[in-house]
């Protein structure tokens, strides 16, 4: 399954290293988080997989606009993203 995952994965990593080798750097720098949006986009694929990574990476370029947030901005680990999803018991 696993295996299938990555190979599914793989495809989207293609894309954004070809975003990152050949159309950024013709466009000026417009990135308001560290690391890049692509850079994110392509931890988070590596780390979480198609579907949570690719949901991380769309959740952050879509947040970045002049009205969005700024700054250093990792990708979560897998620890923190458990966290974060947990209900509080009330």
């Amino acid at each position: 399954m696993k295996i299938l995952l990555n190979i599914l994965t793989f495809p989207f990593i293609l894309l954004v290293r070809f975003y990152q080798l050949l159309i950024s750097p013709v466009l000026p720098s417009s990135c308001r988080y560290q690391p890049t949006c692509s850079q994110y986009t392509l931890e988070a694929l590596k780390r979480h997989g198609l579907f949570i990574g690719g949901w991380l990476g769309i959740k952050r370029i879509l947040s970045c606009h002049p009205w969005g947030g700024s700054g250093f901005d990792p990708v979560p680990s897998k620890e923190e993203l458990k966290f974060k999803n947990k209900k509080p018991v009330s």
